[in-house]
């Protein structure tokens, strides 16, 4: 990004900004997540407070998708041979980064969005995100608006049923990425009434009630697992326990993502003889799930191989900026498993070819990783603390380091006792965390005391 002068456009007092003009995903995977965020050419004024986009022009391109778009503000106010001409270069940056063979006949016709808005929307109808699909999720999003903003139990029950059209697998999502937000924040009221609002949409609309059936189902072929795996988890008890499963879609697809693993060529053979050992509609039926299990695979190995190639694509980016560390820094939300994967695997091959170069690289990276995955102090104290047995136990421990016993503490403990509520877990865990909340806020007013 380059740093720019500009000026308000409600004030028009000068203003530093951060613009971004070409989103390459040939060049940058991740332009496009970048620039879907709303969070890239954004300006802040000290002086007024004004929030809001930066006049530019912006170039988007996706090879896979065949898509060059072209936005210019109507505000800049420049003829359009003045456009092509500020257009052009930021092509042409495009193009030479191309390889001979990529470039294609829609890389000579662009197409020109009249709004930033006509842009955003051509390229999630790449995705296939329709502007129907669009609206819909704005109405989503103020129906829960709405609901929040509601009061009474009964008055919220009355709203659900009047718009249970809109309340659907899509809405139940958006909710529990609010939920996840607010307990991060620690803000234990809000996630309390959220928490309530969902029991409500769960008991009482069709998509909440099938929801809460499908997480049933789930919960109980998770313990079905951790049962068997008690005196070892064979194929052989995979084989009955997927033979068991075969009138549930959410119990098959629930065992496959967790053990997909297991389900190799042996487990396919041992469940093949299993199934002939049956006649007439169960060995009919157990064939037709043996091919769903073979195709629910498919879409897992499928998924996972695009995953790695965006991977791959990623660390290749990282890798070729001039400092490595500080582009993963700038990317650390994107990283997974799979990432981590990847820099230990390359690191074990720059090892091996001896690529000093490229193993100074990669360490800069894992060393961003690994400062990044570092819990927080009081995650750690926290921990020590669950691990003790008595109360006795965890206020001598908390005397001993009472300088951790601070307000962001006990905001921190708020948060977590209304995440692990919210997300039913055991009452051991539930229960000790609200005893040593009670300590902190014991410590708390002895400190306050001896001020």
């Amino acid at each position: 990004m380059a740093k720019v002068q500009t000026s308000c456009p409600r004030c028009k007092s000068p203003v530093a900004a951060e613009v971004e003009q070409v989103f390459d995903l040939n060049h940058d995977p991740q332009a496009k997540q970048r620039l879907l965020s709303g969070q890239v050419n954004v300006i802040h004024c000290p002086n007024c407070g004004y929030d809001g986009m930066v006049g530019t022009p912006v170039i988007y391109h996706d090879p896979e998708k065949e898509l060059l778009l072209t936005f210019f503000p109507s505000e800049m106010g420049l003829p359009l041979n003045e456009q092509e001409r500020v257009i052009g270069p930021l092509i042409n940056q495009i193009v030479n980064r191309l390889p001979l063979e990529k470039r294609k006949a829609y890389i000579l016709r662009p197409q020109s969005m009249l709004t930033f808005q006509t842009m955003i929307e051509k390229i999630l109808e790449g995705d296939g995100i329709s502007r129907q699909m669009i609206d819909d999720q704005q109405k989503r999003l103020a129906l829960l608006q709405r609901l929040l903003s509601i009061p009474t139990a009964e008055s919220r029950l009355e709203v659900i049923k009047q718009e249970e059209a809109l309340i659907d697998e899509n809405f139940f999502s958006m909710f529990a990425r609010l939920m996840e937000a607010t307990m991060a924040q620690g803000d234990e009221r809000s996630a309390r009434a959220l928490a309530a609002v969902q029991q409500e949409l769960v008991e009482n609309t069709e998509v909440g009630k099938k929801i809460q059936d499908q997480s049933r189902e789930a919960q109980e072929v998770i313990k079905t697992l951790q049962e068997a795996s008690k005196d070892g988890l064979t194929r052989e008890k995979l084989v009955d326990i997927f033979i068991d499963s075969a009138d549930s879609e959410v119990r098959l697809t629930t065992l496959v993502s967790l053990i997909r693993t297991g389900l190799d060529y042996t487990f396919f053979q041992l469940l093949t003889d299993k199934i002939n050992t049956f006649e007439n509609e169960k060995k009919t039926k157990l064939e037709g799930m043996r091919e769903k299990l073979l195709g629910y695979i498919k879409e897992i190995d499928d998924q996972r191989q695009v995953q790695q190639q965006q991977t791959r694509k990623l660390l290749d980016a990282i890798l070729a900026s001039p400092n490595p560390g500080e582009a993963t820094k700038e990317h650390i939300e994107e990283l997974d498993e799979y990432f981590m994967q990847l820099v230990d695997q390359e690191l074990k091959n720059a090892r091996a070819a001896a690529d000093l170069n490229r193993i100074g690289q990669l360490q800069k990276i894992t060393a961003v990783i690994e400062e990044a995955s570092a819990p927080p102090p009081e995650i750690t104290f926290i921990e020590q603390l669950l691990e003790l047995e008595s109360y006795d136990e965890r206020m001598k421990l908390m005397q001993s380091k009472a300088e951790m016993v601070t307000p962001e503490f006990t905001q921190m403990l708020s948060g977590l006792i209304a995440q692990t509520e919210a997300q039913n877990q055991p009452e051991e865990l539930i229960s000790k965390l609200k005893e040593i909340n009670r300590i902190a806020v014991r410590i708390t007013m002895m400190t306050a005391m001896k001020k």
